[in-house]
């Protein structure tokens, strides 16, 4: 019976690209070549930390138990050799232990010659209301209908996530109507997360209304709850009911509005990256209050957060020099916020849920006759953790069919 590859210190499946070809090595360094002559070096504490064995890992969770420092000195490598599965396998000195690594695993795992491992699950593309790039819409029907984890659900919320996670927006169509079904629906992709407004909310028209949105008037362009210190990633509002005359719902991509600074006010855009303002939400039973920056950058420069909502913002609290450019900052913001290209515009019918990364896309809402008809979206809330971990689930379901041929990629 020939030997089975090795388990990897994960649940995923790493399709082999290449085999093992030749493996050389020091006592520190390890050296493989590839059969597509790729050529690879991996440190020996990276790969002693990285091997999944009984002693590297539980096992049951695929959760690292080595602790590093209870070793007797340094790992080094004594030997290495590729086995008759295709293995790499390494003698550690001073343990004397022969461990084993799946070829597949350690491709993909190649810090020697990839780029950047913090790189998006899907490009990210800013769009503008004209844009051919711009946001999807999906029809949804059967998604509740379908098995969770099956390869129907699968075909409706992979090009949904990716859609969020690339362009931040996407519009779900034909999805049920009864009240409360929203909560299903979001459990598909992840757990909700509750705030202050509950588990779900409520947005329509109501007395004695703790939010704008809980009333006719018209809303600007704006992010949820940038008083918090994490604000939720992602945002959901599922029509249930719509006959009013207006309340069409407006949406931005706030990274395309903060690209168009940088590039045409690079000063504004500079002071908006700089300058942290107050955000806060007083009710009657809530204080929320948090200082932040109305643009959030990285450190690689790339834009990973905006925070904008004019009725949310409490008053500036900063350094006495900084007041007034923060202002003119901030109207320079405003207006290019005012520029018809960057907004799409459309009305809610009953079964669309509009899906958006709430730490980016701005919605906006022209008021409503109150008297005309009925306006009713249920909304939630949730991390963007929770969209990428799905995405990868989503992904590697598809590898594990790919592996046993029950199925390939679309």
């Amino acid at each position: 019976m020939s030997q089975a590859l090795p388990l990897t210190p994960d649940y995923n499946v790493w399709p082999i690209e290449a085999s093992l070809k030749k493996v050389s090595f020091k006592p520190r360094v390890l050296t493989v070549c590839w059969s597509d002559g790729r050529e690879s070096r991996y440190h020996s504490i990276w790969l002693r930390e990285n091997a999944a064995d009984e002693t590297t890992v539980n096992p049951a969770t695929r959760e690292r138990i080595l602790d590093l420092s209870t070793l007797p000195s340094w790992p080094e490598i004594a030997a290495a050799d590729i086995d008759e599965a295709g293995a790499l396998c390494i003698d550690f000195a001073p343990e004397g232990r022969r461990l084993r690594f799946h070829p597949g695993w350690l491709r993909a795992h190649d810090y020697d010659n990839t780029g950047d491992p913090a790189a998006p699950l899907v490009s990210v593309k800013t769009w503008k209301r004209n844009s051919a790039d711009g946001p999807d819409s999906l029809d949804a029907t059967g998604l509740l209908d379908t098995e969770a984890g099956s390869e129907a659900e699968e075909a409706i919320l992979a090009p949904a996530l990716s859609s969020i996670l690339g362009k931040g927006l996407i519009r779900l169509c034909n999805l049920p109507i009864k009240p409360d079904s929203l909560k299903a629906i979001a459990q598909r992709i992840g757990p909700v997360r509750p705030t202050n407004f509950g588990m779900l909310f409520d947005v329509k028209a109501k007395p004695n209304p703790d939010s704008n949105a809980y009333t006719s008037i018209a809303l600007p362009p704006h992010v949820d709850l940038p008083t918090r210190e994490y604000q939720p990633g992602m945002q959901m509002l599922h029509c249930l009911e719509n006959s009013v005359e207006g309340g069409e719902a407006v949406m931005l991509d706030g990274f395309a509005v903060a690209e168009a600074l940088r590039e045409h006010h690079s000063e504004a855009f500079t002071t908006l990256t700089r300058v942290r303002w107050c955000f806060a939400n007083t009710a009657k039973n809530t204080d929320y209050v948090w200082y932040s920056p109305i643009i959030r950058i990285d450190e690689r420069g790339e834009l990973c957060e905006v925070r904008i909502a004019d009725f949310l913002r409490g008053p500036l609290q900063t350094d006495f020099e900084e007041v007034e450019p923060a202002y003119e900052a901030l109207m320079v913001l405003q207006k290019v916020l005012q520029d018809p290209q960057f907004a799409i515009r459309f009305t809610y019918q009953p079964g669309d849920l509009v899906i958006f990364d709430n730490r980016r896309l701005l919605h906006a809402r022209d008021a409503f006759e109150g008297t005309s008809g009925h306006r009713w979206l249920q909304g939630c809330y949730m991390e963007r953790d929770e969209i990428r971990s799905r995405y990868r689930m989503i992904k590697r379901a598809c590898q594990q069919r790919k592996a046993t041929g029950e199925a390939s990629l679309a």
